[in-house]
């Protein structure tokens, strides 16, 4: 059964699926500094579970992140790995997956699902 909280700025959205061993959380909107700190405690709270064995991260309706998120994400993966949980992003596209892969971090992190080219101009 999904659980939404509430966010009272409506600038994120999460949604929790748990299934079995596994949980699924769905980000919309953004993901910033205003933001962050409740997807850092969600995701925490979800890896702090015993006997979970996946966590999969469904940001296809993510419109934006800033650095704090790719340090929440960081933060969470490192918990992840240090319980043997696996972490997997889906739906990763335009400027969330430009700021990880110019950030040189896109390889630390498992993603599924067909590539969306970013539609932010590299620098050559």
């Amino acid at each position: 059964m999904p659980t939404t909280k509430p966010n009272p700025s409506r600038e994120l959205d999460i949604r929790v699926m748990d299934s079995g061993a596994g949980a699924r959380v769905s980000l919309s909107g953004r993901l910033s500094i205003d933001t962050s700190p409740e997807v850092r405690d969600r995701l925490v709270g979800i890896l702090g579970q015993k006997l979970i064995s996946s966590v999969t991260i469904d940001m296809a309706e993510l419109s934006y992140m800033d650095c704090s998120g790719v340090a929440t994400l960081v933060e969470s993966l490192k918990i992840a790995r240090s319980h043997n949980t696996t972490m997997l992003f889906t739906g990763l596209r335009d400027r969330p997956r430009y700021l990880l892969e110019v950030a040189g971090l896109i390889y630390l992190f498992q993603t599924a699902g067909p590539r969306v080219d970013s539609s932010v101009p590299k620098a050559s």
